[in-house]
């Protein structure tokens, strides 16, 4: 008798074993800011960021992320602790210490960490949110066998040198700050020897206040050395200590949302901090972060583990111990009657099974809202996740079985939970079809193709994350070469044609133009240029979309290097894959509030009937209901609060007050990428069904100022640019104020207005390994003559390659005088500057201002 092939796999969520409070450790960055702005505070909040691991304030290590100067705007994102690395203040790694021996090293390195904590000391209140971290992986570092070391012989070996050097700078952080918190040993990995590093620290008084190591294996190990760690203090009677994994996961796996909720899933359940590794550019949330104010598909990830809450219940794995495996965390929140599960990491088929289902809080049937997150690019942008399923099904046995098929191992999906049975409208799913086609796949014709690969994988995990694993390259200049697609759609529709590409923007034929242009036909027909995403390296992907009317059956999509119609390709890229989706299109983006982020006593009800979901959420007077919203681009939008009764609210957009709610529609302005919108109380209750998000209905005038056509002083002059607005932008703005851009502008009304800045910015300094460097520009823009408003600017990785940021400012009603200038900006003392070129004189390139209200009459 034949062998019968395996069933689906099952993850198995137990809601009747808590596990303990929801704690959201897994959201932490290392250099994952660079400033304020850079990501956005809507970003950053948004991502519940809750640690931070940078550099010391003014270090040369790297540009940027000095870690006084992201430490305010990081707090007033809801931020807990930025843990300093002492040693950063130093180039290279290993650290280049000066001094020609250990001696007169460590008595350098000591002026270090009193000038860093006399620094601290002038903050105030957000001193307490900094943690100290004398020695960053000190076994190959400081106290390692190298050329830099203490006395090339690695503390593993002999401690003595580094326990004194421990000791020496303990005592003076907590000399000169009293009630500092110092972390350490801050390991590469947990090695046997921490154990005689505790017992140290513990005889001599100077046990740290935070235990930190990296965690640079698997997510399986993360639960091993945990609780191998949790042993030791046991058995030496310390403790528990907190404890921050200060960097976790590889290369390879970061951006990928099926490889990152492994990793959230075990540190989650070992209820610690972590902070992503930082392989690639500061100030991206570690591959998150698209631009200022974008998320990938990790982005809304972290977006979605951030609003769990209630305490999490005992997920059952089908392998909990193997790596690459189905994974997953999940929570009981049995105030909201509501349990979210967050999975992924293999593909295929599986069940997911809820088990002991109480029906004291979800009553015999269930409302299930499945979504997936899906995998777009380290520096691609996503929209909010794709809500896949959205019904009703029957608690049998005290058991709720979802059959899912054709998961995507690189994406992660949420499944909420909710109470069934209250005669909610069930909803379409938001995708009606995706399918992706492997440029390795694809018939190419013409010379010059390469197959390259294999990329990142658990054999080779410094490379980059890749569909399929290759990707294709042969589009360049001179090339003759043509990738086709043969492709299948099952009806009539608008699609998006997705083209997963990259060129490395320090690539020999990039330098020149930029981005690299390629030719798109359907059938031979419907000619377009695309412009394929630049990257810091090669194999860095991001997305350039476009739109086809496809009729049901068989067509033909090409990539071509030159095209009879619009030219030929300049530069030269590389291309992973190409995704067709056709969306549900009709209606509004939606956001119901009962999913949303509920605080200061909002709460959430099941009792009224004609809710668009399951529930709605009922707001006192100061309750609030945030919700996260994409906008493809800068502009207008329609939002819509829909509320049950007669309630009142107050509307604020990223933090600017634009409305009330009783006045039902209205015109706003959103930010290209993630926006902010929270929904606050203004009587004794409001009733918020659901939040609507629907395309500009021309209500707000937007008007566009070409920078070109400004004022300029000094060395600011028009220069050339092919992918400029008319072919020019304005350099050459910076390095003292009188080399400045000053545009006149007008509003209609007096009060707060965005301007939409295009730009570019290609500065990049000379790093010391294996990270890019690049620099974000800053502009002083002064609006009337005013103080003006510090903006940073980050990199488009080419001056011919241009992006958009909105900053709020007021506008008086008529004319307007904007002045864009910069300087070089000092250190933390004012007075000294930067050795390395890590802070740039100049303002970005300025293409053009667009100016619009940010909703009606402000």
């Amino acid at each position: 008798m034949a062998a019968q092939a395996p069933g689906p796999e099952t993850l198995t969520v137990d809601l009747g074993t808590g596990t303990g409070p929801f704690h959201g450790g897994a959201s932490g960055t290392l250099y994952g800011l660079y400033g304020d702005g850079v990501p956005s505070r809507a970003v950053v909040e948004g991502m519940y960021v809750r640690t931070v691991t940078t550099k010391a304030q003014d270090g040369v290590q790297h540009p940027g992320a000095d870690a006084l100067e992201i430490l305010p705007s990081f707090v007033a994102a809801g931020g807990k602790d930025v843990y300093v690395y002492l040693p950063d203040h130093y180039r290279g790694f290993p650290y280049e210490w000066p001094g020609a021996t250990g001696e007169e090293r460590f008595a350098g390195f000591r002026q270090v960490v009193r000038r860093q904590v006399e620094q601290v000391l002038t903050l105030g209140e957000l001193a307490s949110h900094v943690v100290y971290v004398p020695f960053n992986e000190p076994e190959g570092n400081m106290f390692g066998e190298g050329e830099w070391s203490y006395d090339r012989v690695s503390w593993r070996t002999d401690p003595r040198p580094y326990f004194t050097a421990w000791r020496e700078a303990y005592h003076l952080i907590k000399g000169l700050h009293p009630g500092a918190r110092v972390a350490g040993p801050n390991t590469s990995i947990l090695y046997p020897e921490v154990r005689g590093f505790l017992e140290f620290a513990e005889e001599h008084d100077v046990l740290p206040d935070v235990i930190t190591w990296h965690e640079l294996s698997s997510p399986a190990e993360v639960r091993t050395n945990v609780a191998r760690y949790r042993a030791w203090e046991r058995e030496l009677g310390i403790g528990p200590l907190p404890v921050n994994l200060n960097e976790y996961a590889h290369n390879y796996h970061l951006s990928v949302p099926g490889r990152m909720v492994q990793w959230i899933s075990a540190i989650e359940e070992s209820k610690v901090d972590a902070d992503m590794a930082y392989w690639n550019i500061a100030g991206n949330l570690n591959d998150s972060a698209v631009e200022a104010n974008k998320g990938n598909g990790q982005w809304w990830l972290f977006n979605a583990y951030g609003r769990m809450t209630g305490d999490t219940v005992r997920v059952t794995a089908p392998h909990p111990d193997a790596r690459y495996t189905l994974q997953g965390v999940a929570t009981l929140d049995v105030d909201k009657r509501q349990s979210r599960l967050l999975f992924g990491g293999a593909g295929g088929a599986a069940h997911v099974v809820f088990a002991n289902v109480d029906p004291e809080v979800f009553g015999t049937t269930v409302h299930v809202r499945l979504e997936e997150i899906p995998w777009t690019g380290q520096v691609g942008a996503a929209a909010q996740p794709a809500r896949l399923r959205d019904g009703e099904l029957p608690v049998v046995d005290g058991t709720v079985t979802l059959p899912l098929t054709d998961l995507d191992a690189m994406s992660a999906h949420q499944v909420i939970l909710s109470p069934g049975g209250n005669g909610a409208a069930c909803l379409p799913p938001s995708v009606r079809w995706r399918q992706t086609y492997e440029a390795e796949d694809a018939t190419y014709t013409g010379g010059g193709r390469t197959k390259n690969g294999p990329e990142g994988s658990p054999s080779a995990v410094d490379r980059f994350a890749t569909s399929g694993g290759h990707h294709v390259g042969g589009l360049r200049t001179g090339s003759d070469g043509m990738l086709t697609f043969d492709v299948e759609v099952p009806r009539d529709g608008t699609y998006e044609i997705s083209v997963y590409a990259n060129s490395h923007h320090e690539a020999d034929l990039v330098r020149e133009q930029g981005p690299t242009n390629v030719f798109l036909r359907v059938d031979g027909e419907q000619p377009r240029e695309l412009r394929l995403p630049l990257g810091y390296k090669w194999a860095v992907w991001g997305h350039t979309d476009t739109e086809a009317e496809l009729t049901a059956g068989r067509h033909r999509i090409t990539l071509a290097a030159q095209d009879p119609d619009l030219g030929v390709t300049k530069g030269d890229a590389v291309v992973d894959k190409l995704d067709l989706t056709l969306r549900n299109a009709e209606g509004p983006a939606l956001y119901d509030a009962e999913y949303a982020d509920l605080r200061h006593g909002t709460r959430v009800s099941y009792a009224h009937r004609g809710a668009s979901g399951p529930g709605v959420a009922v707001l006192p007077r100061g309750g609030t209901a945030t919700f996260w919203v994409h906008a493809a681009d800068d502009g207008e939008a329609t939002v819509t609060v829909d509320r049950l009764g007669p309630g009142e609210g107050a509307l604020t957009v990223n933090g600017e007050e634009v409305g009330r709610v009783e006045e039902g529609s209205l015109p706003l302005f959103l930010a290209g990428g993630i926006n902010k919108i929270t929904v606050t109380g203004a009587s004794e209750r409001l009733i918020v069904d659901r939040l609507r998000v629907a395309p500009s209905r021309g209500l707000l005038t937007a008007t566009a100022y070409t920078a070109a056509d400004g004022a300029l002083t000094g060395t600011a002059k028009v220069t050339a640019y092919p992918y400029a607005t008319g072919g020019k932008a304005v350099d050459g703005i910076g390095a003292g104020p009188g080399n400045a851009l000053t545009l006149t502008v007008t509003a209609e009304h007096t009060g707060r207005h965005a301007l939409t800045i295009r730009y570019s910015n290609g500065e990049q300094a000379p790093a010391t390994h294996y990270n890019p460097d690049p620099i974000c520009r800053h502009a002083d823009i002064s609006v009337n003559g005013a103080e003006p408003q510090r903006v940073l600017f980050p990199t488009t990785f080419h001056f011919n390659d241009f992006r958009t940021l909105t900053v709020p400012v007021t506008l008086d009603r008529g004319g307007n005088t904007l002045t864009f200038t910069a300087d070089e900006l000092p250190d933390f003392d004012g007075r000294s500057t930067n050795a390395y070129g890590q802070r740039s004189a100049y303002a970005p390139v300025i293409d053009r201002v667009v100016v619009t209200p940010l909703a009606p009459g402000r």
